[in-house]
């Protein structure tokens, strides 16, 4: 393994009434579901990256409530051999009522082209592994379904 380069992704950890909001996106030929956000751009602070992101994504603002989770172990790039990733994840929430569509389905598009992105809710309790494609992901979404538990 010859790494060279870190990917730094920035995502927000949207939730409502219990639900989070999960991206299904197809990018780079690949058809994917995450949490929304992207990738840290040179100049920017991760919280500074996943306000951009909402602007892009969603066409509206968030607010920063707290860092939720940053990678705690080795995570390779699954699109760059070159790069290893780290991944950061903030509790984030829209300063105003939602303006962008929502879907009921997954890959609610009509088809598969790069740039594609749709949004839905999902019950955080009703939350596995399988519904992500990334294993960052994945390990959030149990932290998430824990975290729940704790709190009520």
């Amino acid at each position: 393994m010859n790494l060279k380069h870190f990917t730094i992704r920035v995502y927000g950890l949207i939730i409502e009434d219990h639900k989070v909001l999960l991206s299904d996106e197809f990018q780079l030929e690949t058809k994917m579901t995450k949490f929304p956000g992207g990738g840290m751009e040179f100049g920017e602070g991760p919280a500074d990256c996943i306000k951009r992101e909402a602007i892009e994504e969603f066409g509206q603002e968030i607010e920063v409530i707290e860092h939720f989770y940053t990678t705690d172990f080795f995570q390779k790039a699954l699109f760059y051999d070159d790069h290893q990733l780290i991944s950061i994840y903030y509790l984030v929430r829209f300063t105003e009522p939602i303006r962008f569509n929502l879907s009921k389905k997954a890959f609610d598009f009509e088809e598969m082209k790069n740039g594609n992105q749709s949004f839905r809710w999902k019950k955080i309790s009703e939350l596995s592994e399988e519904d992500f494609t990334f294993p960052i992901d994945k390990i959030v979404a149990g932290m998430l379904k824990r975290r729940m538990i704790y709190e009520g």
